[in-house]
């Protein structure tokens, strides 16, 4: 399987600010980040990214020539750079905003000024990404793991199916809101549901009350994502059998620990 170090790592900085790129770099460096480009704007960024390549892109929010959102689309939307993880690097904090980031399958979100904990942290996110690692079970074959994810964000999905399929889930089936889920769950067997929190039509909470309240599938693990995971409201969701809460950006070590505990044995 690919493994890459971070001394391996080519990182893209896209930073508008010259005093910021120099901090940032600086901050990679002593992280012994191999190699680091630079971009001031989404264009040269772009430009970049599809002659050379990269490993990873870190991307501040705003740009004369756009934002760091519309950088992250054109990369998630491209099927050659879908792959690519993406880390926002930004003193924007209201949660709509970064809202946006999460649904389109962040990698990382670092405020701005960060401490190196946090770029610690999010450079091992972005490495256990790439470096896939199939999950060892006692009572289950990874491979045969039949898998429900449900986010009405496409983009959402694409990261989170990417974690688990780095994992060796092969078996997995999308469904972009709740409603959709419960014709699938009718016509087809799951070991593991994987659903967004906040959709439109039926929400996770009431999907998950479905789950657990019907007899043939009262069985099924849920994993719960949202933005809100540690918001002292989110505390009530458990109640309705949720077996796990996990936030956004979906960190694949998190994941790793929670799969293991609700299907290793």
């Amino acid at each position: 399987m690919e493994h890459i170090s971070r001394s391996e790592l080519n990182i893209l900085l896209v930073e508008p600010s010259d005093t910021q790129r120099k901090i940032i770099t600086g901050m990679l460096a002593r992280e012994d980040i191999g190699q680091i480009e630079s971009a001031g704007s989404v264009k040269t960024a772009l430009d970049i990214i599809h002659k050379h390549g990269v490993d990873l892109v870190v991307s501040a929010m705003y740009f004369e020539d756009g934002t760091g959102l519309d950088l992250l689309k054109a990369i998630k939307q491209n099927s050659k750079t879908q792959s690519l993880p993406f880390m926002l690097v930004s003193s924007e904090f209201r949660p709509a905003k970064l809202e946006e980031f999460k649904q389109a399958g962040v990698v990382a979100i670092l405020p701005k000024p960060f401490e190196p904990v946090h770029l610690n942290r999010a450079l091992n996110a972005t490495l256990d990404l790439i470096n896939t690692e199939e999950l060892e079970l006692e009572l289950f074959d990874i491979h045969e793991v039949r898998v429900l994810l449900v986010d009405d964000s496409r983009l959402a999905r694409n990261h989170i199916r990417r974690v688990l399929e780095g994992m060796g889930l092969q078996k997995i089936i999308e469904a972009e809101n709740g409603a959709m889920a419960l014709t699938l769950l009718k016509d087809h067997t799951f070991d593991l549901l994987v659903t967004d929190y906040n959709m439109p039509e039926m929400d996770g909470r009431e999907l998950s009350e479905f789950v657990r309240f019907n007899p043939d599938t009262a069985h099924i693990p849920i994993i719960m994502v949202t933005s809100e995971a540690n918001s002292a409201h989110m505390a009530n969701i458990q109640q309705t059998g949720v077996n796990a809460l996990c936030d956004k950006p979906f960190e694949s070590a998190e994941v790793r620990k929670m799969l293991m505990s609700l299907l290793g044995h």
